[in-house]
């Protein structure tokens, strides 16, 4: 007798299938750029080993982990005012980001046997994942959407940020604040103005991320993306921050085994505000603030949704206090769904346009 597929089953496999092709592809590439750069992919400074051993070591971690999550009753809040197709995913475990991404940080570090600017990078990747579980604890606390004050939130992201700057300032050269161009032999020199720009860089990208991570499998398929390309960009001049960035790629990839669609886990803001900052971080020291921007067109383009949203709301607003939406809910990830895209349509999408953007970047950097 021929068994048949449950609608749930059915959804598993998918999920599978996109998480499995984005991790083949990933290695694919990873061994592709290694042989172009005339590095062998076993290496170990190369893209494709610390790749896989960060993404075997953090899939096995969440065997782990995630349990301990589901026993402790780290459940996610759902907006009733979200996507009705999400209703079902109360209760999942959140705050995935505190395996993930100390598993990233402890193989970059060893890998790269301490180096200073990973070290840095390090930092700043777990003190935005910090604030972030800090944002998560009291939602679970209070069993509602409403963490730590957006406005203690932005203050330390600064604090952070200005910190990171400060070591910056004392630790890099002094023509770090020319940014240098694509395409043209030539660097924008900013001088004081670089440092408003980077602790802006820091926060908008950790704020990013976050907003990004609202489906199963979607910031973290398409941020592993990002890092493996900005990996390959800094490779040349900076092989310790590569070893960084694929580490931190290959944990999103483990982290995938867990949070493809159906998800068993979400990311949380530990997980999400830590990529962020990694992503901004590893930019601001290497001088590929361009690429970074490239790179990061989903993350913006989710962005620019919301303020979209909110803005037309409130030029719209009438006698009554209600506005107008300009989406049928922000970011566009659920408006797409909204409009009657599924779940795996949208990450699907997203990971096809994150990988565009990262052969751009590739495309032009130069080697």
């Amino acid at each position: 007798m021929d068994a048949k597929l449950s609608p749930n089953q059915g959804l598993n496999f998918s999920g599978i299938g996109l998480a499995s092709g984005l991790a083949t592809g990933l290695g694919i590439a990873a061994v592709t750029l290694d042989w172009l750069a005339n590095r062998t992919p076993w290496q170990g400074m190369s893209l494709t080993l610390p790749l896989l051993v960060s993404a075997v070591m953090s899939a096995v971690v969440g065997y782990f982990v995630v349990p301990m999550l589901q026993k402790l009753k780290a459940g996610q809040i759902i907006r009733e005012d979200g996507p009705q197709a999400h209703l079902k995913k109360a209760g999942t475990p959140t705050m995935g980001g505190i395996f993930f991404i100390p598993v990233a940080v402890i193989v970059a570090c060893v890998w790269s046997n301490f180096a200073p600017q990973v070290l840095a990078v390090s930092a700043l990747t777990l003190s935005y994942g910090l604030i972030g579980w800090l944002d998560d604890w009291q939602i679970l606390r209070r069993k509602s959407n409403k963490g730590i004050s957006p406005r203690m939130k932005l203050m330390l992201q600064i604090g952070f940020a200005v910190a990171f700057c400060v070591w910056l300032m004392f630790n890099q050269p002094a023509n770090i604040t020319s940014i240098a161009l694509p395409w043209v032999s030539f660097a924008l020199p900013l001088g004081f103005l670089f440092w408003p720009l980077a602790g802006f860089v820091l926060v908008a990208e950790s704020n990013a991320t976050n907003l990004t991570d609202g489906i199963d499998g979607l910031a973290g398929g398409t941020v592993a993306i990002a890092l493996l390309a900005l990996g390959a960009i800094v490779a040349p001049t900076s092989p310790e921050l590569m070893v960084f960035c694929t580490a931190l790629s290959g944990s999103c990839l483990g982290f995938l085994a867990h949070n493809r669609n159906p998800a068993r886990v979400f990311m949380g803001d530990t997980g999400s505000l830590a990529l962020g900052g990694a992503l901004a971080a590893v930019g601001l020291l290497t001088n590929t603030l361009v690429a970074l921007f490239i790179l990061s067109g989903i993350f913006f383009v989710e962005t620019l949704s919301v303020m979209a949203q909110v803005t037309y709301y409130k030029a719209t607003k009438g006698p009554d206090g209600k506005g107008k939406r300009l989406f049928k809910m922000a970011p566009l990830h659920h408006h797409l769904e909204l409009s009657g895209w599924s779940e795996l349509q949208v990450v699907g999408v997203f990971y096809i346009i994150a990988a565009i953007l990262a052969t751009i970047c590739i495309a032009i950097a130069p080697f």
